[in-house]
């Protein structure tokens, strides 16, 4: 019931306004260009790229540099490793079921590697849900547009994100000293917990994924990568009660977000119009995640479909199919990750 109730919470507002129009700028600029150039098969590239202004939200400028410095540079790793293995697979002719054990088994990799790394440099938000998403997503699409264009366009994003992050500084009021970060120091217990961490994310992606891809093929469904998302999703949290809501929380958000989406594509906007709702939706998600994550899914999940629209067109009725079911293997496998070891511990007491 508590659970539950969390839904109903909301939690008090810290300027998240703030982070959420930067966001929404760094998301927007750029694929409106792409719109205007008539490129939006480049879209998904600028959409990761500009995942770079959503870590640092709070911190002060030359904290907040570093963190998106660090996050932008990692984030473009992720999505020339994303689409270099992509192309390696077309060459070689790895293609169908193949494929999709290959791309279940990288990305369960990038999970565990990627929460290691974000980890060790302390970055907010935590985890590797944004490069698990980046890295399949990209990963997937069949018709990969030339490699320097792609990187061209997410190197771009990421620069801008890096100026919107500091477009602050200009107003004397909003400006922090800039001061050299402290460096980042770990513990003997802190190094351990972050392995162990890894451990659990490559635990619950690849669970997830695994079995995703085995409903998949029995029963036609795709987009795997959507449950190795949501399984990571409860393994973020101060107690094992927080992460189980949110595992529920992401299940009735992405229900309610399958709603928005429903509607969106029923008035059919142009391009332009995909690109602003894109922009409403990273607004949207970056002003209540911190606060409510269930209202926050609601955002999140039209977001997500739109880009991948973007980027690989399809059947929309599929594609919302697809996210409901494959966003409750995942969350439930997560949830199950989370209290494994609780039962675990019970059982053997």
């Amino acid at each position: 019931m508590k659970a539950v109730a969390e839904m109903f919470t909301m939690g008090p507002s810290n300027k998240d306004h703030h982070p959420a129009i930067r966001c929404a700028v760094g998301v927007f600029v750029p694929l409106i260009t792409l719109t205007l150039l008539g490129r939006l098969d480049l879209a998904v590239f600028a959409s990761f790229g500009a995942f770079t202004g959503i870590y640092g939200r709070n911190e002060p400028h030359s904290v907040r540099f570093r963190s998106q410095l660090r996050a932008g540079s990692f984030m473009l790793l992720v999505i020339l490793c994303a689409t270099l293995t992509a192309r390696v697979a077309q060459t070689l002719g790895v293609d169908g079921t193949a494929y999709s054990w290959l791309l279940t088994a990288a990305t369960t990799l990038v999970a565990g590697l990627c929460s290691v790394v974000v980890a060790a440099w302390r970055l907010r938000p935590g985890g590797s849900l944004f490069h698990i998403f980046a890295f399949a997503a990209i990963a997937s699409i069949p018709a990969q547009p030339p490699l320097w264009e792609a990187m061209l366009v997410a190197v771009l994003t990421t620069l801008l994100s890096l100026l919107i992050g500091m477009s602050s500084r200009i107003v004397k009021s909003h400006r922090t000293p800039w001061k050299r970060p402290p460096r980042i120091r770990h513990t003997a217990l802190e190094r351990r917990a972050i392995w162990l961490e890894g451990g659990g994310y490559l635990v619950a992606a690849g669970l997830a994924g695994t079995i995703a891809t085995l409903v998949g093929e029995k029963l036609g469904f795709g987009h795997s990568y959507w449950a190795m998302v949501a399984a990571v999703v409860p393994l973020v949290g101060h107690s094992t009660r927080h992460r189980i809501s949110r595992g529920f929380q992401r299940i009735a958000g992405t229900v309610i977000g399958l709603l928005l989406m429903a509607a969106i594509l029923w008035l059919n906007p142009a391009p332009w119009g995909m690109v602003l709702v894109i922009a409403a939706c990273q607004f949207g998600a970056e002003l209540f995640i911190a606060r409510q994550y269930f209202v926050a899914q609601i955002f999140v999940t039209p977001l997500a479909l739109i880009a991948t629209l973007l980027a690989a067109p399809v059947d929309p009725g599929l594609l919302l199919r697809d996210r409901i079911v494959e966003t409750v293997i995942g969350a439930v496998i997560g949830v199950a990750v989370v209290v494994a070891p609780a039962a675990w511990r019970r059982l053997r007491s």
